[in-house]
């Protein structure tokens, strides 16, 4: 079965961490590009970064640059999302998605060729 399984939401304080993991099956992740989603409250879903697993290539948004990393386990055919100095808006659903080849678009950071996606897990970020 294809499919992604995100895992690691849950709520923290201002400042707090959290690490998300994406792990793959049916699908070698040496391969394919990860890309991590969010989609806040009444929001549209934004891309905040993506990792090209085959060279380790990592791109980000601004607002997640020196905060957020993406890093990838062949062995474990999973992605990670390492959270650092959480806000309040960082709160949101965050999703990942994945594809064969390269982070796509300008800067690494298009939305447009993914073709796997995993059900999502919600981070809230809250005193």
């Amino acid at each position: 079965q294809v499919q992604l399984v995100e895992s690691g939401g849950g709520s923290v304080q201002p400042g707090g961490s959290l690490r998300l993991s994406c792990a793959a099956s049916g699908m070698n992740i040496r391969y394919m590009a990860v890309g991590w989603f969010r989609q806040a409250p009444g929001q549209g879903r934004e891309v905040i970064g993506c990792i090209s697993v085959t060279n380790g290539n990592t791109h980000y948004i601004d607002s997640v640059k020196g905060r957020f990393t993406i890093s990838g386990d062949t062995a474990k055919n999973t992605v990670y999302l390492q959270m650092n100095n959480l806000k309040p808006e960082d709160t949101a659903e965050y999703v990942c998605a994945a594809f064969y080849g390269y982070c796509p678009g300008h800067g690494g950071l298009g939305v447009v060729g993914y073709d796997y996606w995993g059900q999502g897990t919600q981070v809230t970020v809250s005193s």
